[in-house]
């Protein structure tokens, strides 16, 4: 999920009654819930690294104890810098275990969109996927922010009339907001499955998985990926009139055959990186130039699971998180490599 949405998580979590045991608990884990995000620095070592460790060591059960002692002990730093008086200690394994479900949550919700993270990383490499919620989820975000807000423009209210401060507001408000969210989750849930189920209907001969993808402001409309030995079959599920949309002649998307310069480029490092996380590749090539003594060849790299259009997004034409490695394919093997690319961004 996108930060804001993490951080909101974790407030609302303090305020269904942790910030109650522990002091600084709605903003540490504020915090938890959008640390493992922190990854985002490996970028500054080219797209490619970025791309290699986006949601890895920090979006693990094995790292989320050893964040949230890291929280932890932040604010137990700036706690003794204040020199509080001893009395107002706060509660630090409450504190460090609210941290840790914050960080819990930055799994959870990450695993529901259909990216997905390898939680069991480094002892189980493989990935998980969800494809239940879309990054940004509207109503998500409202019953978040709503349960944050709210209590404070009734605490503006009732200061009006004279009411006495009630030091600990919006309990209530986080509670049936979580509730609500797993409400929501539960309906995405059932949808996700209904959609599956409805692709199985019309799926093409020789149909090994089905992949369904969530679009971002319709909850009924899902993206489905049919993979079969030789093509990958993308259309539309509609779960509200329980149809798949007719497919084009452009939503059949053949698999090459291993030429020399695919074999070549899987073996690069982003090749390797690509593949590693990729559940549905799609790979293509195109000669960039004709000159005989240096003939370069574009591997492209890009997933089946995003390659359709929603609002903002052109993932038929320009798919999102795509790849590219350029080839000099009269070069001795291993010094091939001429340029590596994520989306607009050249790996130095």
């Amino acid at each position: 999920m996108e930060p804001v949405t993490h951080m909101l998580t974790g407030a609302v979590l303090a305020r269904a009654g942790i910030n109650r045991k522990a002091a600084y608990a709605s903003v540490a884990m504020a915090i938890a819930a959008e640390l493992p995000d922190v990854d985002v620095l490996w970028g500054l070592g080219g797209p490619v690294t970025g791309f290699e460790h986006h949601r890895g060591i920090t979006h693990t059960f094995l790292a989320t104890p050893l964040e949230a002692l890291l929280v932890t002990g932040y604010f137990w730093a700036t706690h003794r810098l204040r020199k509080r008086a001893p009395e107002a200690e706060p509660n630090w394994l409450w504190l460090f275990g609210g941290c840790w479900l914050a960080l819990l949550s930055h799994l959870l919700l990450d695993w529901t969109n259909n990216y997905g993270l390898r939680p069991f990383f480094p002892f189980n490499p493989k990935w998980y996927a969800g494809s239940f919620v879309f990054i940004f989820e509207p109503v998500l975000f409202v019953l978040l922010l709503g349960a944050l807000v709210m209590p404070a423009l009734f605490g503006l209210v009732n200061s009006e009339v004279g009411a006495r401060r009630v030091k600990f507001r919006g309990r209530g408000w986080a509670i049936a907001a979580l509730f609500g969210v797993a409400g929501l989750y539960g309906f995405r849930f059932a949808e996700h499955s209904r959609a599956i189920a409805l692709a199985e209907q019309n799926q093409p001969e020789g149909t090994t998985r089905i992949f369904a993808s969530p679009h971002p402001l319709n909850p009924f409309i899902w993206s489905v990926v049919s993979d079969t030995p030789e093509f990958y079959q993308l259309s539309t599920v509609d779960t509200r009139r329980a149809e798949v949309l007719p497919a084009t002649p452009s939503d059949t998307l053949y698999k090459p055959p291993e030429t020399l310069a695919i074999m070549a480029a899987k073996r690069t490092y982003l090749g390797r990186i690509y593949l590693d996380w990729s559940m549905l590749p799609v790979l293509s090539e195109a000669r960039v130039d004709d000159d005989p003594n240096h003939p370069l060849v574009q591997v492209t790299f890009a997933d089946a699971r995003f390659m359709y259009d929603a609002l903002l997004v052109s993932g038929r034409s320009n798919p999102p998180l795509t790849g590219t490695v350029t080839l000099d394919m009269a070069a001795p093997e291993g010094q091939r490599v001429v340029e590596m690319r994520m989306g607009n961004r050249v790996q130095r």
